[in-house]
């Protein structure tokens, strides 16, 4: 497994977290759950820091350029991210949890699950 990281400063670009926040509620889900391998992707927020950022998990290799969608987040900010580094998994736990799903949860999502979970 492949874990890709990646996040920005958001000092000095046109984007706050707000507005990566409402770009990720209206544009991101759909194109996301088609792309082949990725097992999982959270994206983060620091307000402290005012950092954006996503983590990607992959069962294998990360697929082509070509099979994945355009990368929102750089074309928003307008530079490629601050911090981006690729690790192999050594290893994967699943803890005891009452969610069957982790799609569409997060402040971005809120008021929105149900009607998500429906699209899937």
């Amino acid at each position: 497994m492949r874990v890709d990281v990646a996040w920005w400063h958001l000092d000095g670009t046109p984007q706050t977290i707000e507005s990566m926040r409402e770009h990720l509620r209206e544009n991101t889900l759909d194109r996301w759950t088609k792309v082949p391998g990725l097992r999982l992707k959270i994206y983060f927020a620091d307000r402290e820091q005012n950092r954006w950022g996503a983590m990607m998990l992959w069962e294998n290799e990360r697929p082509p350029l070509d099979q994945m969608p355009p990368n929102a987040a750089l074309a928003l900010i307008g530079r490629p991210p601050d911090v981006r580094v690729t690790f192999e998994a050594e290893g994967t736990v699943e803890g005891l949890y009452e969610l069957a799903t982790l799609q569409a949860l997060g402040p971005a999502f809120t008021g929105q699950r149900s009607e998500e979970m429906e699209r899937c």
